[in-house]
C-alpha cells in the first residue's frame, strides 16, 4: 500500500486506488457520517461496512470520530468509540469485543522512518484485545498490541506492546500501575 523509495515532496506515498478510496470515504464522512445525529450508530456502522470495515453487533461510533481507512478496520461486538477519537489506521486496526475508545484517543498506525533520507512512511497494525479501555486523549503508537482487559489511562502514551492482561497503565510513556480485577467491565 505504501510506495517506497519515492520523493515524498513531489510524489505520492500511496497508490492511486488508495488515494481514490480515501477521497470517496472523506466525502461520505463529511456529508453523511459526521452530520448524522448522535444516536444513529447503526447508520454510521452501515457506512463503514460499505467501505469494507468488519464491525460486530452493538457498536457505538460517534459522529466526530475520524477513521482514515475503513477497509482496514475490524471492530468486535459491543465496542464504543467516543467523540473526537482518531483511528489513523494506515495499517490494519483490530479492536476486540467489549472495548471502549474514549474521547480524543488517538490510535496511530503510521509514522516515518527518521533514519531514512526521505523519511520513508511506515505503517504497522494495532491490535486491542477484548475488554480494553483506551481512556481520554491517550495515544497508542503503530505496531502496538494491548492484552485483554487492560486500561490505558487518560493522556497516556503507549509506545510498546502491553502483554500483561488485566492491568492498568498510565503515564508518558505508559507504565504498569496495578493489576485490574478480572471480569470488570470497562
Amino acid at each position: 500500500m505504501i510506495i517506497e523509495h519515492n520523493d515524498p515532496f513531489t510524489q505520492p506515498s500511496f497508490s492511486l486506488r488508495n488515494r481514490l478510496g480515501r477521497l470517496a470515504w472523506g466525502g461520505v464522512w463529511l456529508l453523511l457520517f459526521r452530520t448524522s445525529p448522535r444516536p444513529m450508530h447503526a447508520w454510521r456502522c452501515f457506512l463503514l461496512r460499505s467501505f469494507g470495515a468488519v464491525i460486530g453487533q452493538d457498536v457505538h461510533i460517534y459522529p466526530s470520530v475520524r477513521i482514515w481507512a475503513p477497509w482496514q478496520l475490524t471492530l468486535g461486538t459491543r465496542v464504543g468509540v467516543a467523540d473526537g477519537a482518531m483511528l489513523y489506521n494506515m495499517a490494519h486496526l483490530t479492536v476486540g469485543n467489549d472495548c471502549v475508545i474514549s474521547q480524543g484517543a488517538h490510535l496511530c498506525g503510521g509514522s516515518h522512518d527518521v533514519d531514512s533520507p526521505n523519511f520513508q512512511l511506515v505503517a504497522r497494525p494495532i491490535v486491542l484485545g477484548d475488554q480494553v479501555w483506551i481512556c481520554a486523549d491517550a495515544f497508542v503508537a503503530l505496531g502496538v498490541r494491548i492484552a485483554p482487559g487492560c486500561v490505558v489511562g487518560a493522556r497516556s502514551l503507549v509506545l510498546k506492546d502491553i502483554n500483561e492482561p488485566w492491568t492498568v497503565w498510565a503515564g508518558h510513556p505508559a507504565e504498569r500501575k496495578r493489576q485490574r480485577r478480572q471480569g470488570s467491565q470497562p
